[in-house]
């Protein structure tokens, strides 16, 4: 590994584990889509991709950029690899796709960006397969099924957006240089193609999980009529001691339907 000094204005912790390396290469779908990357760092991860198939970086810090570009002098000739400085944010922020065409991204993700990274991967219509390194308490939230303590939002966001769901691998701290505070997971998400959520929908989800630990009813009624809400809890068959956590992503939506009417 070169010797360079992450920063943490950008959440760089370089991945140095060659078996989780590995476990991310041989989890990769095996189908005709590019690549994408976010953050490939000092291109450990890069390297291996590579091999398989043509792979898009984007890459934000302009010293990494200009070490991988003679890193990868050759594959940047060949088009096997296509380099851009940016901010992904701001492209998904501009309306565009992060490819032309289908595409899976696989990433080990800056921690503080991550959530928000791949709820906009989700609505990026290109997007299949996601299969990246987030902090192991993110990537619990958004593997979790009803009743699970950690079943939030984005829980419901990925029972309804996608086909399967699954950490694949926990990485500890000594994985990284420098090693973060928190452990880590790779985590695994298919996206049903045909299907799409609404940021309506979403906003509805902030007041859900508003108080996570409070009544269902009790966080609907800060923003609806609480005789209508407990009534309609009654239609769906929902305990009205109900918490956030204990009801499943197609009740919301019959409850968000209904209340949205």
């Amino acid at each position: 590994m070169l010797d360079v000094k992450a920063k943490k204005k950008f959440g760089q912790n370089f991945l140095k584990d060659e078996s989780v390396l590995i476990k991310i290469i041989e989890s990769m779908p095996k189908n005709k889509n590019h690549l994408v990357e976010i953050g490939p760092g000092l291109g450990d991860l890069t390297k291996k991709l590579v091999k398989y198939k043509d792979v898009t970086a984007y890459e934000v810090d302009r010293d990494l950029y200009a070490i991988l570009r003679v890193e990868f002098a050759k594959e940047l000739e060949t088009e096997k690899f296509d380099l851009i400085l940016t901010d992904v944010l701001k492209v998904w922020e501009n309306g565009s796709s992060l490819y032309k065409s289908r595409y899976d991204l696989v990433a080990n993700l800056p921690y503080y960006i991550a959530t928000n990274i791949i709820l906009k991967a989700f609505d990026d219509v290109n997007c299949e397969h996601i299969i990246v390194m987030v902090q192991k308490e993110v990537a619990d939230k958004f593997v979790a099924s009803v009743g699970d303590k950690e079943f939030s939002s984005l829980g419901v966001i990925s029972e309804l957006l996608c086909v399967e769901t699954k950490v694949l691998i926990k990485v500890p701290p000594e994985s990284f240089s420098p090693p973060p505070k928190v452990d880590s997971s790779v985590i695994y998400l298919q996206k049903d193609m045909t299907k799409s959520i609404d940021d309506k929908f979403k906003a509805f989800l902030k007041v859900v999980f508003t108080q996570p630990r409070k009544t269902l009813v009790r966080n609907l009624s800060a923003r609806y009529e609480k005789s209508i809400v407990v009534e309609l809890f009654k239609e769906l068959n929902i305990k009205e001691l109900a918490r956030p956590h204990e009801v499943s992503a197609s009740l919301y939506s019959q409850i968000y339907n209904k209340l949205t009417k």
